[in-house]
């Protein structure tokens, strides 16, 4: 039998649990030949979910990281279009197909195994994603809604309370009240529904409801997550939102699936979730207003408002979860779901809320773990995956339920005064940072899948260290919960996932034990990644100077790395309370509840969370940064009537078919490298007599934002510090003056660097060198600021409509294929309405700009005057 299937289908666990790279160690080309044509048989015909998902797994890394090695160096592979044409249209299987022939009649190369290896990643995952979404959909309680199609069907109404007018003719209002949870541990990520669900026992999470207050603005903690829900004079569905400062008329049925035509898609994921107007009512063609009639009576309908006191965004504390929770609540107790129209649910409908926000996050698009949703459940609480039994809809799909456990702790588990020392010594804040963490939970089910060595042995030690900080939680020793915490991140966290850690957070935990000592009892990070949400675990007796010095920490090391990392505010501290009730309902009457949309704003402005009002440019500034950098205005007219007449536009941007292309040959470069034994030492002598005499120099470009680099946000690259070397995290400046000056040393010379940079990098650059004074580079260092910008214009309906239509791109799933399309019918229509290929300028002044690119970087250094 293949070696690695009999991994894959051992019930030993010894075995089963063996690294995939340890068992290819010894294999010859030929043998891992064999082991994948063994194992794409094998996943092409077992019924079993996981186990195809792990040879998937495994083949997608053979062809990644095992073959390659092994293969000719100079063999070409030509990559079929056709399957590349599969992959873009989420045809996994027929790219696996077309790719596998074409190396049976071409032989293996490294050109195939790469596709070879996309394609079986994607295949794996989507084989993942699929199953999640099918169990949710199958859970009791969420069936019926994908069942009912008709308003005549719907079986839920509004209960009389809300609908019954009082003396004054106003109705009641019922209002939820959310926690935010903070877990102590996840052992490594495990609430990952993929992990969960096949490694059940493994799936443990330490969390904690909590409520919050900013420390400084409020008087006391309390739940930050608020949710309203009246009965309306009108047929309509009215959503909004007090910290996203937005609104929205929903008229149709269509528009509360359409998630991305607006900021509130969290809420229409809540309505639809909580069974008010159900999924399977999508796309029907029936009309809301039948639907509101057959729930809240003829003519009238349903304003939901939503409020997020002081929590941004990359908090790690779980709020659109739990805020998609609360909206799923209320409207459930709304609706007669719930024994009880307020106070705190039972556990059995706190599991329907649960398996309904895990609905609601993957109907929108997104999905996480199932401990995000623990501000639902009251206090401190060991949420724990379960083995599938005959009852179960996974049953003999998966190892493991969909939902896990809550074991919410007694007083009698973890005392009283456990929790209170626990509030005592604990500094809650959000340093400021936000990032995607969907990678991260990628590559930890990969991992895992894997059971590469290492990251597997961090596991088992993340797994291990969840019984330890329930224990120094029932003992109250919180400096041995802080020792705890502060060995998972340094330990398992960082070994499964070395990106979990940036330099922000490593200065924070350096700059936190300097100031103090032993009083600093230790760190842990909330949810997937650090820098945003924090936890710092202190001396009771200095807890109040902490908390005090953290916000001046934090913002010292902030304004340091603002251009090197994506920080999205200032950083905040919170005072926090244990939540001791979970999510809660209450009824409110007496006066008029809900503001209009004018007052929500004004009530946000106050409460901190943003300016209102418009956020266009100021034309003073954009005029001056277009004189300072060189903008030529008659160029640019020029070029807008070329965009306008269609003479500019991307479908001209590309060759005349009638061109002929063909490969590099050997005979057209000089390959010099050691490994093509043609780099002679007469070679190598004239380059280093060059070097040593002062002829060469070297060019960084060094203008970019990094805007695929960090997902968008827009710092600038050469100052993000990408990878720790030797202990420390080195930025790119650092790394190519690192290589300069290596270079320099051994041939007795100090190299000229010239960083090129742009209207975006400029200041941040010149800044950030002289505040690590230039890494003591020994040699001359220059910056070349760009002399050449361009002012943006709107696009075209025509080139947007060429780039999504014609260009060929990756299909998404079908969930986020409709968000895609929706954001795209609305950018069409913004481009219409504002007028196409005119100046783009309401937005920051900086973001109205673009660079010209690579090609004016030496004309730059002519006109800067750096030559």
């Amino acid at each position: 039998m293949s070696k690695l299937l009999t991994i894959i289908l051992s019930e030993e666990p010894g075995v089963r649990n063996t690294a995939l790279a340890e068992a290819c160690a010894d294999l010859t080309m030929s043998g891992l030949m064999d082991e994948s044509t063994a194992l794409d048989r094998f996943r092409r015909e077992t019924g079993n979910l996981y186990a195809k998902v792990r040879a998937l797994c495994f083949l997608s890394a053979i062809h990644r990281f095992h073959l390659p090695p092994l293969l000719p160096a100079h063999r070409m592979g030509l990559i079929p279009p056709a399957g590349t044409e599969h992959l873009r249209h989420r045809r996994f299987a027929e790219a696996v197909d077309a790719f596998q022939l074409a190396i049976v009649e071409q032989g293996a190369s490294g050109a195939l195994s790469s596709a070879l290896a996309h394609g079986y990643h994607e295949l794996a995952f989507h084989a993942l994603s699929t199953q999640v979404r099918r169990a949710a959909r199958e859970i009791k309680g969420n069936q019926w809604m994908f069942r009912m199609g008709h308003p005549a069907d719907h079986p839920l109404s509004f209960s009389e309370e809300l609908l019954e007018r009082k003396p004054d003719g106003s109705r009641q209002l019922l209002r939820e009240r959310t926690p935010v949870r903070m877990d102590l541990s996840h052992a490594g990520w495990s609430d990952i529904f993929f992990l969960g669900m096949d490694y059940p026992e493994g799936a443990r999470v330490l969390n904690i409801s909590v409520d919050l207050g900013v420390l400084g603005r409020d008087v006391q903690p309390s739940p930050p997550i608020e949710v309203c829900v009246r009965v309306i004079d009108e047929p309509v569905i009215i959503l909004r939102s007090v910290d996203l400062r937005a609104s929205a008329r929903v008229e149709s049925l269509g528009e509360i699936f359409d998630f991305a035509k607006d900021d509130l898609g969290l809420l229409k994921a809540g309505v639809i979730a909580s069974g008010v107007v159900p999924p399977g009512i999508e796309g029907s063609g029936q009309r809301l207003e039948a639907l509101l009639e057959r729930v809240v009576g003829q003519g009238l309908g349903i304003e939901v408002v939503s409020s997020v006191r002081g929590i941004s965004k990359g908090s790690r504390l779980a709020v659109s979860t739990n805020l998609l929770a609360g909206l799923i609540a209320v409207l459930m107790r709304a609706t007669g779901q719930t024994r009880s129209l307020t106070g705190p649910l039972e556990e059995s409908e706190r599991r329907l809320v649960l398996a309904r926000a895990v609905l609601g996050e993957w109907l929108g698009g997104s999905g996480g773990g199932w401990q995000d949703c623990g501000g639902v459940w009251p206090g401190i609480k060991l949420i724990s995956g379960v083995r599938a039994g005959a009852t179960d809809p996974e049953f003999s799909v998966s190892r493991g339920c969909l939902l896990p456990v809550h074991h919410v702790f007694e007083e009698d588990e973890i005392p009283r005064s456990s929790r209170q020392a626990l509030q005592d010594s604990v500094v809650l804040v959000h340093g400021g940072m936000t990032q995607n963490v969907g990678p991260v939970l990628e590559m930890v089910t990969e991992r895992y899948l894997l059971r590469s060595k290492r990251e597997w042995a961090g596991r088992l030690e993340a797994l291990a260290l969840v019984d330890e900080l329930v224990s120094c939680l029932k003992r109250g020793d919180m400096r041995g919960l802080g020792r705890a915490t502060g060995r998972n991140f340094q330990g398992p966290i960082q070994t499964i996932i070395p990106w979990a850690t940036n330099l922000y957070t490593e200065t924070l935990i350096e700059r936190v034990e300097e100031e103090f000592g032993d009083a600093f009892w230790g760190f842990w990070m909330l949810g997937g990644m650090s820098g945003g949400g924090m936890g710092f675990i202190f001396d009771p007796a200095r807890k109040c100077e902490a908390q005090n010095a953290m916000g001046r920490i934090m913002k010292q090391a902030k304004d340091h790395l603002q251009a090197a990392l994506p920080f999205a505010m200032d950083p905040v501290v919170y005072d926090f309370q244990i939540n001791d009730t979970g999510t809660s309902g209450e009824l409110l009457e007496g006066q008029r509840l809900f503001p209009e949309r004018s007052e929500l704003l004004l009530e946000a402005a106050a409460e901190g969370v943003g300016p209102v009002g418009n956020h266009g440019g100021d034309p003073d500034t954009l005029q001056k940064l277009l004189e300072e950098n060189g903008f030529d205005q008659d160029a640019h007219g020029r070029l807008r009537k070329a965009v306008i007449c269609g003479r500019v536009s991307l479908q001209s941007n590309r060759l005349p078919s009638t061109t002929h292309m063909e490969d590099v040959v050997p005979g057209d470069i000089t390959d010099c490298t050691e490994a093509s034994g043609n780099m002679s030492e007469e070679s190598a002598k004239v380059g280093e007599a060059a070097i040593a005499g002062g002829e060469i120099a070297v060019v960084t470009l060094a203008a970019g934002a990094a805007s695929r680099w960090t997902g968008g946000a827009g710092t600038c690259k050469a100052l993000n510090p990408f990878v720790s070397l030797d202990g420390r995290h080195r930025t790119f400046l650092e790394v190519h003056l690192a290589k300069s000056r290596k270079t320099g040393l051994s041939l007795g010379v100090e190299i000229p660097h010239v960083f090129t940079t742009s209207y975006l990098t400029h200041g941040p650059t010149s800044r950030f060198l002289d505040e690590v004074s230039r890494y003591n580079y020994e040699g001359p260092l220059f910056l070349s600021p760009g002399r050449t910008v361009g002012l943006r214009m709107i696009p075209t309906v025509r080139d947007l409509k060429f780039a999504w239509e014609e260009v060929p791109e990756q299909q998404l799933d079908p969930q986020q294929q409709k968000l895609r399309d929706s954001v795209r019918s609305g950018m069409i229509d913004w481009a219409r309405a504002t007028g196409e290929a005119q100046d783009y300028t309401d937005n920051l002044p900086t973001q109205c700009l673009h660079p010209m690119g690579h090609f004016y970087e030496v004309p730059n250094l002519l006109l800067n005057g750096t030559l």
